[in-house]
């Protein structure tokens, strides 16, 4: 059994090697665990910092193509290289990577084809209220979406089975996270969840460069989401669940608004 932990990077030199050195070499349940890198068109020296800290695979963008891409060339990557379950996480040490035995478990006794890291975001210090409640919101609009009851869709930190991995494809853009939960609900994949640790914060959100911006990105995502995954429901009622997201978001747009 191959385990390959894949970090989409991207000017990441800073945080790299922190993480990387943090990643197990052995994991119960496998025979080899193997490091890759997508270094997603980074300006800075990402790509000689994982070579250093001895990745056994780095792959390169030659531009920025963004998050969900990246992701998914890593994917692509670890299916060809023969990888049984693919293990993504953060270039920012953000996960705690002792968990990573406790991700794979549920597929190494075939309970789950995607686990799902839920962190304990209402104690995590660094998240702001508006971003927990942001957090929350994704989750619930996913879960209707998909019909799973996954507590932390945005989690970054899962872990994927080879079959699970050969059938899931990101549309989106912006971030991979809420999309491949939705799809694995629409195409009978098996996914669970288990609790994990964070650690602390090295540098800012890429994906939350402000909360104006990530409230009016994450609103076009989840429209996309309903309008690709659910588009009967999104059409046939649009104004319930439209205005049940719309309310939430303005709520959270009035408290940034207050602070």
């Amino acid at each position: 059994m191959k385990l390959i932990i894949q970090i989409p990077c991207f000017n990441e030199a800073q945080t790299l090697a922190i993480t990387l050195a943090a990643l197990p070499r052995s994991v119960v349940g496998f025979d080899t665990v193997e490091w890759l890198i997508i270094d997603d068109g980074s300006q800075d020296n990402t790509a000689e910092v994982a070579k250093a800290q001895g990745v056994d695979h780095v792959i390169r963008h030659t531009n920025n193509k963004g998050l969900a891409r990246a992701f998914m060339t890593g994917l692509d990557a670890c299916l060809q290289l023969g990888a049984d379950v693919i293990v993504n996480t953060d270039a920012d040490n953000q996960y705690n990577a002792e968990d990573i035995p406790a991700l794979t478990q549920p597929i190494l006794q075939h309970r789950a084809e995607l686990v799902i890291g839920t962190r304990p975001i209402t104690t995590i210090e660094h998240f702001s209220p508006v971003k927990k409640i942001l957090q929350k919101l994704g989750s619930w609009v996913v879960r209707i979406a998909s019909k799973t009851d996954i507590a932390d869709a945005p989690s970054g930190f899962r872990a994927i089975s080879r079959t699970a991995a050969q059938r899931l494809m990101v549309f989106n853009d912006y971030t991979y996270t809420l999309e491949t939960i939705i799809q694995a609900g629409q195409k009978n994949i098996t996914i669970t969840s288990v609790p994990i640790r964070v650690n602390e914060d090295l540098r800012p959100s890429r994906l939350v460069k402000s909360i104006p911006s990530y409230i009016k990105r994450s609103i076009v995502s989840i429209i996309r989401i309903f309008i690709i995954y659910r588009p009967f429901r999104f059409f046939s009622t649009p104004c319930r669940y439209f205005m049940q997201c719309w309310r939430c978001y303005r709520f959270a747009f009035s408290m940034v608004v207050l602070e």
